[in-house]
C-alpha cells in the first residue's frame, strides 16, 4: 500500500489547498492540472499590455478559510480588506434623478453595526426599511443548516416577511445576486441566509470586502506554485487525467496522457461534470446525482478609456443592467493615464451569449449614465469575458445533490466548491472543500493535522 502517497487532481483553489494541506501532514503529494496553470475559474491573462483577471473576485472577512490561504500563499498584503464595509450604491433610475447611498457599517455590536446606514439608506422607503429591519431579525433566527430551508426558494420567504419587489432589488438581491450568482426567487433559503446570517449577522466586520490588489495569477499561480514548491509537492500542469481505477494491491492508479501514477489517497478537486466522469463504479451511491447540480454564468465587461471616469474603487448600480463596477487600472498594469473598469454581472443567462458588439451598444450607454465623466471620454479597448459554467447553481434543493468529502470507495476524496461545504460556490467554499478533503483523508490514515481552521468555523 502506498499510504504515504498522494494525487491530487485539479489545480484550483479547493485542489491546491489539498496539497499544501496533505503535504503539511507528510504526504509525498502530486497535483496534475490540465490547465497550463494553476488558479481554476480565478486567474489572469495577457491582453496586449494589460494583465486582465477573467472576473472580479472578491472575498469577506468571515472568509476565515480563503484568509488562511491568502496567509498561507504569502498574498494577505497583495488581497486587503476593507477598514470597514463600506459600499457605494448608485440609483439612477430615482424620480428625482441619480441618488447615492451607502451600505457601511459602524464600531457597534449586530445588528446595531448596520442600523444606521439602514435607517440613512435613500433607495428604500422608511417602511421598507423598518421591514428590512424585521426581516433580518428572523433571518438571524433560522439554521441554514436545516434541511427544510433547501427546499424553500429565498423571495418566497421575503415575501412572507414583509419585503416589497424594491426592497429585494435594492437590498437582498444588491447582495445575493453578487454572493450567490442568484436571484433571491431562483435560490436555496439554506444557502441565502448562510450568506446573510454569516456575513452581515454574525459579527460587526464580517461583511468588509476584500479583493487582489494585484493579477489574480499573481496570487492564485505564481504565489501558490512557491508555496507549492517549498511544501515539496510535485505539480504538473498541462496535464489530463484519463482514469481513476484499483490496482490489485488495493491502491489507486490514477492515469494521465504521458504516465501512470499509484497512490494511496487520492483528492478529486474538479468541477463536478468532470468528477462525474473519472469517479469508478461504486465510488457514490448514486453519482448521476452529480449531473444534477446545474450551472450558473457570470459575465465580465471590460472596458478602456483615455481618461479617469471614477474616482472610486468599485460601487453598485441600481435602475440599469449594470451590477457592480470595479477600478481595474493599477492591478491591470494601466499607466498612462487611462483607466480600466471591470463590470462583474452574475446570473448572466440573458447576456453570457450575445455577441461583444451587442454587449457595447448595451453597457456603454449604461456606464455613461453611472458616471458623467464617461460621456466624454473615448473608449480605448472594450471587450468581454464569459464563464458560462461560473458557479453551481444555488437553486433550492441542491443541498441534497452537493456530496460530501469522502466517497464510498476507501481513499477516494472530492473536493471543490461544489460539494457539501454549507457555503455557495465562492473561493470560500472552495478552500473549505480543500481542507475538508484533506482532513478525511488524514483522520484515515492516522495523520496528524496542524490546521485546525474548520474546527474553530
Amino acid at each position: 500500500m502506498n499510504d504515504h502517497r498522494a494525487v491530487v487532481v485539479g489545480g484550483g483553489l479547493a485542489g491546491v489547498t489539498a496539497a499544501l494541506e496533505l503535504a503539511g501532514a507528510g504526504l509525498d503529494v502530486t497535483l496534475l492540472e490540465g490547465r497550463p496553470r494553476l488558479g481554476g475559474l480565478a486567474f489572469s491573462f495577457k491582453r496586449g499590455d494589460l494583465t486582465v483577471d477573467n472576473g472580479q473576485h472578491v472575498y469577506m472577512r468571515c472568509c476565515t478559510a480563503y484568509r488562511w490561504f491568502l496567509d498561507r500563499i504569502g498574498g494577505t498584503a497583495l488581497a486587503p480588506l476593507q477598514d470597514r464595509l463600506d459600499v457605494p450604491v448608485l440609483d439612477v433610475a430615482h424620480p428625482q434623478g441619480p441618488r447615492l447611498g451607502r451600505l457601511r457599517r459602524a464600531a457597534l455590536p449586530v445588528p446595531l453595526h448596520l442600523a444606521g446606514s439602514l435607517a440613512r439608506y435613500p433607495h428604500l422607503s422608511l417602511a421598507e426599511r423598518a421591514a428590512v429591519g424585521r426581516a433580518a431579525l428572523a433571518l438571524r433566527r433560522l439554521d441554514p443548516a436545516d434541511p427544510a430551508l433547501d427546499g424553500v426558494d429565498f423571495a418566497t420567504w421575503l415575501g412572507r416577511h414583509g419585503q416589497s419587489a424594491r426592497t429585494v432589488e435594492a437590498l437582498w438581491d444588491l447582495v445575493g445576486i453578487a454572493t450567490l450568482n442568484a436571484t433571491a426567487g431562483h435560490c436555496s433559503l439554506g444557502l441565502a441566509a448562510m450568506v446573510f446570517k454569516t456575513g452581515l449577522l454574525s459579527e460587526p466586520g464580517a461583511a468588509d470586502i476584500g479583493w487582489a490588489r494585484v493579477p489574480l495569477g499573481d496570487l492564485h499561480d505564481t504565489l501558490a506554485r512557491k508555496a507549492l514548491d517549498a511544501a515539496g509537492v510535485r505539480t504538473a500542469v498541462r496535464t489530463r487525467v484519463t482514469g481513476i481505477s484499483r490496482t490489485p494491491d488495493g491502491d489507486w492508479q490514477v492515469g494521465t496522457e504521458g504516465e501512470s501514477l499509484t497512490a494511496g489517497t487520492v483528492v478529486l478537486a474538479v468541477p463536478q461534470r468532470e468528477a462525474h466522469g473519472l469517479l469508478p463504479h461504486g465510488a457514490l451511491d448514486d453519482r448521476d446525482k452529480l449531473l444534477d447540480i446545474g450551472t450558473a454564468p457570470i459575465l465580465n465587461v471590460h472596458v478602456v478609456y483615455d481618461r479617469k471616469v471614477l474616482r472610486q474603487p468599485f460601487f453598485a448600480a441600481l435602475g440599469s443592467p449594470v451590477q457592480w463596477v470595479f477600478d481595474r487600472t493599477d492591478a491591470s498594469g494601466l499607466t498612462d493615464g487611462g483607466q480600466y473598469l471591470a463590470l462583474s454581472q452574475s446570473a448572466a443567462q440573458a447576456d453570457i451569449d450575445e455577441p461583444v458588439q451587442v454587449l457595447r451598444r448595451k453597457y456603454l450607454p449604461e456606464l455613461e449614465r453611472l458616471l458623467p465623466a464617461a460621456r466624454g471620454a473615448k473608449v480605448r479597448d472594450f471587450f468581454v469575458t464569459r464563464e458560462r459554467t461560473a458557479t453551481f447553481a444555488p437553486t433550492p434543493g441542491v443541498g441534497r445533490l452537493r456530496p460530501a468529502a469522502r466517497t464510498d470507495a476507501p481513499g477516494l476524496y472530492l473536493a471543490g466548491s461544489w460539494t457539501a461545504t454549507g457555503w455557495p460556490a465562492t473561493m470560500e467554499s472552495a478552500v473549505r472543500s480543500g481542507l475538508g478533503a484533506a482532513h478525511a483523508a488524514l483522520a484515515v490514515l492516522g495523520r496528524p493535522r496542524e490546521n485546525r481552521l474548520q474546527e474553530a468555523a
